[in-house]
């Protein structure tokens, strides 16, 4: 199948737990952005099958039970990123998802995406994920209450 000309302007995020730990990555670029697993749907694919890729792409756990979070977040696209969308396209609708382990393990990194990892206690996550639906998501998946403001 050939690759589109553009991305399709719809995403997902995994976030990755324990009981009281979250993953975050660090992307390779911009330096000091930290994340959980993200990714664009392809053209053809479901948010689900989007999330079970990514997290396998990106930490090389398999998907066991993903927990559709319910959440759906609608942001603006980045004005340096925008070229990789159809004219016209300035948002990204985004669909977050969980999947809760019974343990910390260390996940397999694409090198070419993040440059490091850290588990971190579920408040500290919620703080320091750099994006603010990436820290809705994880207040969501861990029943953190809301910050006063974000």
């Amino acid at each position: 199948m050939p690759t589109p000309a553009f991305k399709r302007p719809e995403s997902v995020l995994v976030v990755v737990h324990t009981d009281d730990q979250v993953l975050l990555m660090e992307r390779c670029s911009p330096e000091g952005f930290w994340q959980s697993v993200t990714g664009s749907l392809r053209e053809d694919e479901s948010p689900l099958d989007c999330a079970e890729r990514e997290l396998a792409e990106e930490t090389g756990f398999a998907a066991g039970d993903l927990r559709d979070l319910g959440l759906t977040q609608r942001f603006p696209i980045a004005p340096e990123w925008r070229q990789r969308y159809a004219p016209g396209v300035a948002e990204n609708v985004e669909h977050a998802f969980a999947l809760w382990l019974d343990a910390t393990r260390p996940p397999t990194l694409n090198p070419e995406e993040h440059r490091a990892w850290r588990w971190m206690p579920a408040a500290e996550a919620a703080r320091t994920a750099t994006s603010w639906t990436n820290r809705a998501a994880i207040r969501r998946a861990l029943s953190l209450p809301e910050p006063m403001t974000d």
